[in-house]
């Protein structure tokens, strides 16, 4: 009787399809990422598509799956080539998609002072630093931050065709914020309809270019530019920040709560604030409390993105328009931006993989 004869490549793809990648929560047979497994005159090449951002991911990915290959008895060693398809995620077909966008990604606070934008700004340089193709808007009209953050205060933004406005790049990054356009120590005594109105140009008038991204620094609250940023946007997920302090989660969970009931899928909760070490003796106090973040995500069926230090660096970074990920790529906080942008991203893979839902009918009640 003549004795079969294994497929060694094919072998090694029904093998490392039952590894599960840890940011999607599915194996690579799941998520339909192994491209194909081929003999190269080098050795075998597996080449895997993951629908997140990977810049930075292959050497990690490549022990993971040799490690898996050798504990289900491979021992040829083999190569990865890895890179990214990042889908569109519509999360309401009903709304029209800004031309140019693939995903929309709300940056969101119940309240003001947990460190919000700061956040917002360390999100998305850490997504374009993976590769990814990212913008910002600055959508807290009445406290505009982002042009500072990102080191582009007191530019203007220019025509690019007589009816888009080219926006500054800061860092990289293409960013508008009404902060551009007004006089940065006059105040804003601006009703909701015109709040709403200068959101809606800056969102429709800008030229964005092809984005993976699209991050938008919501402001504290669940007012006129929440209501109206979903309702013409279709928001593709929000991302809520809260400090561990009760009074913060109590905020934290009317936002989590707003952007549920529009339709708006919740991508989880980042702490911030939550330990702080003291630079002399290392000693570690929670200043604002512990484990607030966690219980929110616990309590709403969410996932806690990352919780992030009390560190007066982070803030003295922003205000000088040097975001910790690129002003300390290599440090341990940058890591906990880039593992954050990793989980958000692969979250709105998901959400692509799985369809966009379609939901009610964004209303407004009294009560």
């Amino acid at each position: 009787m003549a004795r079969k004869t294994v497929n060694t490549e094919e072998h090694l793809r029904t093998v490392l399809g039952t590894w599960v990648e840890p940011h999607l929560g599915l194996t690579l047979a799941e998520a339909g990422a192994i491209e194909s497994v081929v003999a190269a005159p080098g050795g075998t090449i597996v080449r895997i598509v993951l629908g997140f951002p990977v810049g930075g991911y292959r050497e990690e990915l490549a022990a993971a799956l040799g490690a898996h290959a050798r504990h289900a008895g491979i021992e040829q060693p083999f190569g990865v080539e890895l890179r990214a398809n990042i889908p569109a995620f519509v999360a309401d077909p009903r709304l029209q998609p800004l031309p140019g966008v693939a995903n929309v990604i709300a940056v969101a606070s119940g309240k003001g002072g947990v460190g919000k934008s700061t956040v917002a700004v360390n999100l998305a340089l850490a997504l374009a630093a993976q590769g990814a193709r990212v913008g910002m808007l600055d959508a807290d009209i009445f406290g505009p931050s982002l042009p500072r953050m990102l080191g582009v205060a007191g530019a203007q933004p220019k025509m690019a065709d007589g009816t888009h406005l080219e926006p500054p790049r800061g860092h990289g990054l293409p960013v508008m914020s009404i902060g551009f356009l007004v006089d940065p120590d006059q105040p804003m005594v601006w009703r909701g309809p015109m709040v709403t109105q200068a959101l809606t140009q800056m969102l429709s008038g800008t030229h964005w270019g092809p984005l993976d991204y699209l991050v938008v620094d919501m402001p504290p609250g669940t007012g006129d530019v929440q209501l109206t940023l979903t309702q013409r946007v279709p928001v593709s997920g929000a991302v809520i920040v809260t400090t561990p302090q009760e009074i913060a989660l109590l905020d934290a969970r009317k936002g989590l709560q707003m952007f549920r009931k529009v339709n708006v899928p919740v991508l989880g909760i980042v702490e911030n604030m939550g330990v702080h070490v003291c630079p002399a003796c290392g000693h570690q106090s929670h200043v604002f409390d512990a484990g607030g973040g966690a219980d929110l995500a616990r309590r709403y069926e969410t996932t806690l993105l990352g919780q992030l230090p009390l560190d007066g660096r982070i803030r003295e970074r922003a205000d000088a328009g040097q975001p910790t990920v690129v002003a300390d790529p290599d440090g341990p906080v940058a890591a906990t931006f880039h593992a954050i942008a990793r989980r958000v991203a692969a979250r709105l893979a998901l959400g692509a993989r799985g369809g966009a839902a379609q939901g009610p009918v964004i209303s407004v009640e009294d009560d």
